[in-house]
């Protein structure tokens, strides 16, 4: 592999072309990209951990939560940590400005990986309501904040977002390894602690590195006037601080016993509230904004894409519940006569993505003009991801005896679901920031990951029937559901790379 460009000095003010300090990109990346890394490193920290802890015995330092308890509190966590995104991307908009937003993300995120080390009911549950509100602060805005560090005919930016994805996953790689250890084997809120830690490392290093990110974010999208702009932000201020009072009133209430409401409930009222706000939000959009033509084809493609990407994310966001139980209690974690922790196989994605991306950015260069769509590569993507759960159907069977399988079961689901990625998700991120109108980039990064919040509340509440429904029935319909609605995303491409106009 050729070495990469020597770093070039950039003058403050120096066009953004210029800027090729970091690898060929601007500086400001490298900012971006330890920000999000040490991010997910909290992120995957806790989600390796979050249904292990609440499913072990008392004995062993858990919780003691039956599966369909565990599976509706993790998929209401995670699906709520993503749906934060809507808000959060509006906030930093409108009222405060990207660079603002992932800071105070940060910050929210740290105390709440706090909160989950300290070993009490109420520390657990208000940690992970904190790191909810920070995700949903930190994770759109940070993804916008790369964008804005490229002119719109800049030829680099779906390699930045490359690059970029490359400090998402090693975040997320080495998560496992140090909170899967230390929780694992030594005790669980050591491992929730390291996720603390990691965040506030985060943190520092991106308030030392704000001054190579130039203007990127740092403004909300200018108000029609000053009085508009002050009247937004009371009626924010009103909302936001109800909304907060009433969260604050609900949790007082079933913590007191107050309000005999179970986890179960409330993870099922919330996916009420989910679909309610995923059907609310597009007729606002497609019916409710003031688009150009052009815009709203634009905004019927991100509509599809929504579709997809929520069908493939409720099947690969099953890593941290039903496959991550799976690794516990039906996988040989043995290898070689090393015995590790099961939580370590979600380390194998991340491996991949590092081995594989460039194996798949050569392979998009030399197909040319012959490279998939967008749409052809979302249907691949699904399709691959439902390919990885019919390899587990035959493992599934094998354990119905009690024998406890290979761990190269899991490992080639996992490369599966990685090429399914591959196929998705970086391409779905530069587009949103390519198809999205201008003055709602923030909001339509939002979009984007509130897929990914069905996805993961799907997920979730799947897991709930991993201890009643046969395996090889649970792997076989999930694999065949991906499948289907990969054929189906194909048959749709044509259609779909139309509205996108000339955003390729």
């Amino acid at each position: 592999m050729a070495a990469p460009p020597a770093p070039v000095a950039v003058a403050a003010g120096a066009p953004a072309e210029l800027d090729r300090a970091f690898f060929g990109h601007p500086r400001g990346l490298s900012t971006l990209f330890f920000t999000e890394m040490w991010e997910r490193f909290s992120y995957y920290g806790t989600r390796a951990l979050l249904i292990l802890f609440m499913t072990a015995a008392p004995a062993a330092g858990g919780m003691g939560l039956d599966t369909p308890t565990a599976g509706a509190i993790y998929g209401l966590y995670t699906s709520m940590a993503y749906m934060a995104s809507m808000p959060g991307g509006w906030i930093a908009d409108r009222l405060i400005g990207q660079r603002r937003a992932v800071l105070y993300g940060g910050i929210l995120i740290a105390l709440g990986n706090a909160g989950l080390a300290i070993p009490t009911i109420t520390s657990f549950y208000a940690g992970l309501t904190l790191i909810v509100f920070g995700t949903g602060l930190l994770k759109p805005n940070v993804s916008a904040i790369v964008g804005q560090l490229y002119r719109p005919n800049d030829t680099r930016r779906d390699a930045g977002f490359s690059i970029f994805y490359m400090g998402i996953n090693l975040g997320a790689g080495t998560a496992p390894l140090v909170s899967g250890w230390l929780g694992q084997r030594i005790d669980w809120h050591l491992g929730f602690a390291a996720a603390s830690v990691g965040m506030t490392i985060g943190v520092i290093q991106y308030v030392l590195g704000g001054h190579v990110l130039g203007t990127a974010g740092l403004e909300p999208a200018p108000a029609e006037s000053p009085a508009a702009f002050e009247r937004l932000r009371l009626r924010a201020s009103i909302v936001g601080g109800t909304a907060l009072l009433l969260f604050v009133a609900v949790g007082v209430g079933i913590w007191t016993g107050a309000l005999p409401i179970t986890p179960t409930q409330v993870a099922t009222a919330a996916g009420y509230l989910l679909l309610i706000t995923v059907l609310l939000f597009f007729v606002w959009l497609f019916f409710g904004g003031s688009w150009t033509p052009e815009e709203r084809k634009r905004l019927y493609a991100i509509g599809c894409f929504f579709v997809a990407a929520t069908l493939f994310w409720s099947v690969f966001e099953q890593a941290g519940s039903t496959l991550n139980l799976f690794a516990a209690r039906n996988t040989l974690n043995r290898i070689g006569g090393f015995d590790f922790p099961s939580s370590w196989y979600l380390t194998l994605n991340s491996a991949f993505l590092w081995i594989f991306a460039p194996v798949f950015a050569w392979l998009w260069i030399a197909l040319g003009r012959r490279e998939p769509t967008s749409p052809v590569k979302f249907a691949l993507g699904l399709i691959m991801v439902g390919i990885g759960f019919a390899i587990l159907v035959p493992a599934a069977a094998m354990t119905r005896s009690g024998t406890l399988v290979s761990p190269m079961w899991l490992t080639a689901t996992y490369l599966c679901h990685t090429f399914g990625e591959l196929l998705l998700s970086p391409v779905g991120l530069s587009a949103m920031t390519k198809l999205a109108p201008v003055r709602v980039v923030g909001l339509m990064m939002g979009v984007w990951f509130l897929a990914t919040s069905v996805g993961n509340y799907v997920g979730g509440r799947l897991s709930g029937l991993y201890e009643s429904l046969p395996l090889t029935q649970l792997f076989g319909a999930v694999g065949a559901f991906a499948f289907v609605a990969g054929l189906i995303m194909w048959a749709g491409s044509r259609p779909i790379s139309k509205l996108m106009g000339e955003v390729h």
